[in-house]
């Protein structure tokens, strides 16, 4: 959490973060790959999967054995052989013929770091969307916003906010490691709604109380499980562009809801010669 207005926006404040992530694998959007962010993670001990735009990082200076190739991201305007750079793997793949989508890593060695599984691993950072929606349209409510007027108190309700999402995600991978499933098959609209009815009976109970809280959960979700195979993708895959917030019409294009208006209509004649 930071302010809107200037120091640097999210990758300065994802910079700011980077000591906590010793001994972790981030996975980024393509928004932040930069050599300042890539060298606060790495020497944190982190790991770096993160997704570029295809003219970053273009140019190989060594193609791996698995087709992914080795080469340097430096600041703008310095060359490849400046020192203040650093050296990344890169990783191109397509998703069922579409775009090229490209992923850079600290992580050098093809054999120890298959590129397939590296995909595939980001292919989960899109669940971050869904936890998104989870605390911003379910939790929060749709018609709710924050209410605090000062900076402090936004920060204290944001820390609220995300205190509660984590337990409750708490609740989840209880209930789905009992199950022996993916988390991903259980609701969590449905345990935010049995957490909301049972949240007023639980306070200032025992924990003998909380632990047949937490089993009457377990028989809802189980009996409203579908554990059945996940159904298949049937809708085709889209890039979205970005919605401009002015109003372009192409050439003789008319404006919804006006009529146009019918040109005059001029009649040449052939003059007469006299």
């Amino acid at each position: 959490m930071g302010s809107f207005k200037g120091g640097g926006g999210e990758p300065a404040l994802a910079t700011e973060m980077a000591g906590s992530a010793a001994g972790m694998m981030v996975i980024m959007d393509r928004a932040f790959p930069g050599v300042a962010l890539w060298k606060a993670y790495t020497q944190a001990g982190a790991h770096l999967l993160i997704r570029a735009r295809t003219f970053v990082a273009a140019k190989p200076m060594e193609v791996l054995s698995d087709g992914t190739y080795l080469t340097r991201m430096n600041l703008a305007g310095q060359r490849r052989s400046h020192p203040g750079g650093v050296t990344v793997r890169v990783i191109d793949y397509q998703v069922d013929g579409g775009e090229t989508i490209r992923l850079l890593t600290d992580l050098l060695d093809p054999e120890a770091w298959p590129a397939e599984e590296l995909a595939a691993l980001y292919h989960e950072r899109w669940e971050v969307e869904s936890a998104y929606r989870q605390l911003k349209t379910f939790q929060r409510g749709k018609a709710e916003v924050l209410r605090s007027v000062s900076p402090e108190l936004v920060r204290q309700e944001i820390w609220a906010h995300l205190t509660l999402h984590h337990c409750l995600n708490r609740i989840i991978m209880r209930l789905a490691d009992g199950e022996g499933l993916d988390p991903d098959r259980i609701s969590f609209v449905k345990v935010l709604k049995h957490t909301r009815r049972s949240v007023v009976l639980q306070a200032g109970r025992s924990t003998r109380r909380l632990r047949q809280f937490m089993k009457r959960m377990a028989t809802k979700v189980a009996r409203k499980l579908d554990n059945g195979l996940r159904r298949l993708r049937e809708a085709d895959r889209y890039t979205r562009h970005p919605v401009s917030q002015y109003i372009v019409r192409k050439k003789d294009q008319v404006r919804r809801g006006t009529r146009r208006v019918p040109e005059k209509v001029i009649t040449l004649t052939p003059a007469i010669l006299q």
